[in-house]
Order: structure tokens, then C-alpha cells, then sequence
């Protein structure tokens, strides 16, 4: 199964290249990615890409302040696998 943003947005916030995340990231994150990337090995270096893009888009989210108090506050609405794969299946998403 794959996840599909809540909000879609065209062109991406984040690029998905290393100028791209670099850039939505603070200065001691940015650091650390550059650290991360320049010490991968060239197989590991896609997945290095993929997991700091997820980080930037985190970063990035306007809303994020407000995901992460309401995570705090316990009042983030969740929902388990069984109810997502189900909605996904109604609507003909694929389930793998």
C-alpha cells in the first residue's frame, strides 16, 4: 500500500534532489542531511534522498505546529489499517 498526500500539491514544496531538500531544511538538519548524503555509498544514497525529502516535507507542512499540538494533546484523529485499507478498497485504490 502506498500513501497519498491529504493535500496534493503541484509543483511539490520540497523538491525531490538534494539543492531541493537542503533547502527546506534549518541550518543544523541541513548539516546533518549533507553528513548523511556525502557518506552514503552510492546504493544507499536513494534511500538517504528519500528519507530527508519525507523529513523536509514534514518540516515544510504549514500546518505542522498544529498536527504536532494536537499530537501532544492527544487529539490527533488516527485510524487503523483495517479502516484504511477497507476506505482505500471502496474507492478502488489499490491495497498491496
Amino acid at each position: 500500500m502506498t500513501a497519498q498526500p491529504i493535500r496534493p500539491h503541484e509543483p511539490e514544496r520540497v523538491p525531490r534532489n538534494g539543492e531541493g531538500i537542503a533547502s527546506a531544511l534549518d541550518g543544523p538538519r541541513r548539516m546533518e542531511f549533507y553528513r548523511e548524503l556525502l557518506g552514503a555509498a552510492p546504493e544507499e544514497a536513494e534511500g538517504v534522498l528519500k528519507r530527508w525529502w519525507g523529513e523536509a516535507m514534514l518540516d515544510s507542512d504549514p500546518d505542522g505546529d498544529l498536527l504536532v499540538v494536537a499530537a501532544i494533546d492527544g487529539t490527533l484523529p488516527i485510524t487503523s489499517v483495517a479502516d484504511a485499507v477497507r476506505r482505500r478498497r471502496e474507492v478502488g485504490l489499490p491495497v498491496e
